[in-house]
């Protein structure tokens, strides 16, 4: 099997969750949101509203904003690259493995200003070989499309096989057996009880990368 990597992006090399928190925070000061926002926005991002598009529409019904829902989540789009973080240990690890031969990517789901926003200002765009937005070809994961466009940018065969790492178990997991690729699910505890069919369960990309330099 060839040395080819595709890695997701949010809460799997860049910690989302804790950028979202951050933002939440100042959108509330920015707008004096009453007590208890802060938990509302928070808990309605849980609920299943992780398109922003419909999750502003419901904020701004909320609290009666007098921005339109695309103004907000223009905002949020602009902003949240710069919330974002890579730690250094996950570069470290990406550049250990493309110095000892490996492929890596990175495929993502979402608008392509803010998922690439994302990848440059973390460092990200210089510590992999290719990356492939769902929002820039027009195809989502769990499509195999989307693994095939990465890989090829790789300079790589889909069909020669490799590893698909993410936390979600439709789009990363799913869509990785679907093309053919082994893979290792990112278990952050929001799927509990779930019979998963990842190769390999961790919690942490961190433990990702050595489950690859050790198949390496």
């Amino acid at each position: 099997m060839q040395r080819l990597a595709l890695f997701d992006l949010d809460n799997t090399l860049v910690d989302l969750d804790t950028a979202f928190r951050v933002w939440v925070q100042e959108f509330a000061e920015e707008y004096r949101l009453e007590d208890g926002a802060v938990d509302w926005l928070i808990g309605l991002d849980r609920d299943g509203y992780p398109h922003r598009e419909v999750f502003f529409a419901k904020v701004r019904e909320r609290f009666v904003l007098p921005d339109s829902v695309e103004e907000l989540w223009g905002r949020y789009r602009l902003q949240m690259p710069y919330l974002v973080r890579c730690r250094p240990e996950v570069l470290d690890g990406l550049a250990r493995l493309r110095a000892s031969g490996w492929r890596v990517a990175i495929v993502t789901n979402g608008t392509a200003d803010n998922q690439l926003g994302k990848i440059h200002q973390t460092g990200l765009a210089e510590a992999v070989d290719a990356y492939a937005l769902s929002g820039a070809e027009g195809i989502r994961k769990p499509d195999v499309g989307l693994f095939e466009i990465a890989a090829k940018r790789c300079g790589v065969a889909l069909a020669e096989g490799g590893w698909v790492i993410g936390d979600n178990l439709t789009a990363d997991i799913a869509g990785g057996r679907a093309a053919g690729l082994r893979t290792i699910w990112i278990d952050r505890g929001t799927w509990p009880g779930v019979d998963h069919q990842a190769d390999h369960a961790v919690t942490d990309v961190l433990e990702a990368i050595e489950v690859l330099e050790r198949h390496g």
